[in-house]
């Protein structure tokens, strides 16, 4: 085990070495100059060009990257350009409101996909099923921008139940802070929804069919009894996998959502960083995301290995 978790830390620290470089060089082809957007359009070429050499952007690509990425792995992520105060102190107050909203995400897709999944397993060929498939796979390829303007127009405007903005008020109490995120967390669920319950459903069907289950029945155990003890376990693990790329996602892929809400998460926060060419911002912020997505992946292959006493992981493979 020990080895498998270093070879899996390896493989994700080459995975995050070739991610920063993507993403520092993806941020040098956006258009314009940082030292512009900060200064205006108004601003003489001479302040423009003294306020580039005091950034370092106008040092060759590859001392500019050493020098990020450097000062990166030992904590510093640098000053951001457009509130002019350390980068990290932002992502993570960002990163933890992201976090809150995957969090009320999460908790409501999770359960739901495995019930569909299972409840479409034990009436394959049968309208329950077609129905949670079908509308587990037309949720998931409806943009979040759609049904996240649909749910504001019904129950924002016309029905007036939930709040437009994500924001919560200061102060507020978990409740609150909650009460705020049912919306925008609902178009996450409908993207998540078609996947968790697809992948629980074809692992609850292969186990079904599978010796063990068929031994169970026959011995005279309960089908309920059957399917919590022999069949839920092992037609889960597939869906542990799928559960934390999905977390990943959760983390990484909100910056739509946070827009449209007006959510102060890390998602908007790279959106902001993109358009106002603070390219300290956005790459912490890509690497960031980068790292929670590597652990959890992580997370989810040890978990995987400890439910499944069959597998054994061995680091030198």
């Amino acid at each position: 085990m020990l080895g498998f978790i270093l070879k899996r830390v390896g493989l994700g620290l080459i995975t995050l070495w070739i991610l920063s470089l993507i993403v520092f060089f993806a941020a040098q082809v956006l258009p314009g100059d940082p030292a512009r957007a900060i200064l205006g359009p108004l601003a003489a070429p001479s302040a423009v060009a003294a306020l580039s050499h005091q950034l370092g952007t106008d040092q060759p690509l590859a001392t500019q990257y050493w020098h990020w990425i450097s000062h990166f792995v030992t904590g510093d992520l640098g000053t951001s350009y457009q509130y002019q105060a350390p980068v990290g102190p932002l992502l993570v107050k960002a990163l933890g409101h992201s976090l809150k909203l995957a969090s009320v995400a999460f908790v409501i897709v999770v359960p739901l996909g495995i019930i569909g999944g299972v409840i479409a397993a034990l009436s394959v060929g049968k309208p329950v099923d077609r129905i949670i498939s079908v509308f587990g796979l037309s949720a998931t390829v409806i943009p979040e921008v759609v049904s996240g303007i649909v749910l504001i127009l019904i129950f924002g405007i016309a029905l007036n139940v939930l709040p437009i903005s994500a924001t919560w008020p200061p102060g507020a109490g978990i409740g609150t802070q909650v009460y705020h995120l049912i919306m925008p967390a609902i178009p996450l669920v409908l993207i998540l929804f078609g996947y968790i319950q697809q992948m629980a459903r074809a692992g609850t069907v292969e186990a079904l069919a599978s010796d063990y289950a068929r031994t169970a029945t026959l011995k005279g155990l309960p089908r309920g009894v059957m399917i919590r003890r022999h069949v839920l376990r092992n037609s889960l693990l597939p869906t542990i996998t799928v559960i934390a790329t999905q977390t990943g996602y959760l983390i990484g892929g909100l910056v739509l959502v946070e827009v449209l809400f007006n959510y102060q998460g890390i998602g908007r926060l790279i959106y902001n960083a993109a358009t106002a060419k603070d390219f300290p911002m956005l790459e912490a912020g890509v690497l960031v995301i980068g790292i929670v997505y590597m652990l959890a992946t992580l997370i989810a292959d040890i978990i995987y290995s400890l439910l499944n006493p069959r597998i054994r992981y061995r680091g030198v493979e």
